[in-house]
């Protein structure tokens, strides 16, 4: 069961409204790395969890997510309310989609479930769930520096915190079940190539070297063809 609560869950203040960022913030309302993305993948993947701590997690995250989703409807709707006249409203979707947020990306393409990352194991969902935090951050930070209010600007560094903070609690979550690290998950063994680095991208100069193709981690396979 959900309640809402008409306060968000941190303060979304817009003094400047502008359309044309109203439209960039949609990637993070309706588009691949948005909040509803996030809430809803947290959310599903809840369900395929035997661990009652990391169930937990899961839809507690899942559930900020979704306030984070109305945070960003918020700062959609301030952009665009009583703008609808201006050049600048014009020239964005908010012309004819009409005011406030909608499940659209920045560049007009509708929200998909194909964004959605989940099955039925906990290592690669936890993990998948590091990767979209990651993206999510990404965006946040683009915004940032593309902001001129600074209302605005103050609520996506809270928003990008927070995928901070998730990253962190997936990672400890990953720590606790001894995979952080580890590579491995699932019932079937690989075979004896797992440990083995193809160099298949010489061009016959200095090849580099790393602990992903060196000894102890690596065996090193410079021809593959003739496994040398």
């Amino acid at each position: 069961m959900f309640f809402h609560k008409k306060e968000p869950i941190h303060v979304v203040e817009v003094k400047e409204a502008n359309p044309r960022f109203a439209q960039l913030l949609l990637e993070q309302f309706g588009g691949a790395t948005g909040e509803l993305s996030a809430a809803l993948q947290y959310w599903v993947q809840s369900f395929h969890v035997e661990n009652a701590g990391i169930r937990d997690m899961l839809q507690d995250i899942a559930v900020e997510e979704f306030g984070h989703l109305e945070m960003v409807g918020k700062m959609i709707e301030a952009h665009t309310k009583n703008v609808d006249q201006t050049e600048a409203f014009k020239s964005t979707l908010f012309a004819v989609r009409g005011v406030g947020p909608h499940f659209l990306d920045s560049q007009g393409n509708a929200w998909s479930a194909n964004y959605l990352n989940e099955g039925g194991d906990v290592v690669r969902d936890l993990r998948a769930n590091i990767a979209a935090e990651a993206g999510a951050r990404q965006t946040y930070e683009q915004l940032i520096k593309l902001a001129t209010d600074e209302g605005t600007k103050e609520t996506l560094v809270h928003l990008l915190t927070r995928e901070i903070s998730h990253t962190k609690m997936f990672m400890e979550a990953l720590n606790s079940l001894g995979k952080l690290d580890d590579p491995f998950f699932g019932n079937v063994q690989p075979d004896e190539t797992v440990d083995i680095y193809y160099n298949l991208s010489s061009n016959g100069s200095k090849d580099e070297r790393g602990p992903w193709n060196s000894e102890p981690n690596f065996r090193y396979i410079a021809d593959p063809m003739t496994q040398r």
